[in-house]
């Protein structure tokens, strides 16, 4: 069955994903290309994601936790910027940290982009994604 960007739920795996995607677990840290399954309107699809889950825990489970990137944006507490090149990445982004999701591994078409992000960007994403849910985090 065909992928159909339309469906809000997941009835067969996308078959660019089967073909396209890595054989070996995706690490935190890292950006792929991925299908963000439930965004009919989304002209960009695949768009780049970064990954936000233990690596240990993406090799024991078929989703994992990612955080799209878009072209532009305003930038704000739960938004952060990431140059061009920075792992991998074609242009500059913007990580919206307010739309983290989960997604089946299958949606994910290609990948590693790059080489993984720095520790510290990791910690500056993930204090992002507390501050989406409602944790008051420090600056």
């Amino acid at each position: 069955m065909a992928f159909d960007p339309t469906s809000r739920c997941r009835t067969a795996a996308p078959e660019v994903m089967t073909s396209g995607a890595s054989l070996r677990s995706p690490r935190c840290g890292e950006f792929w290309t991925a299908y963000t399954p439930g965004q009919p309107d989304e002209p960009h699809q695949p768009r780049p994601c970064s990954l936000y889950q233990k690596t240990f825990i993406n090799r024991l489970r078929d989703d994992v936790i990612v955080v799209p990137a878009f072209s532009g944006g305003r930038l704000g507490p739960t938004r952060v910027p990431v140059p061009a090149k920075y792992g991998g990445l074609p242009h500059d982004s913007v990580l919206f940290c307010e739309e983290v999701t989960t997604i089946d591994k299958e949606f994910l078409q290609r990948g590693p982009l790059g080489p993984l992000v720095e520790p510290g960007t990791v910690a500056v994403v993930v204090r992002a994604i507390r501050r989406a849910i409602g944790e008051l985090v420090p600056s």
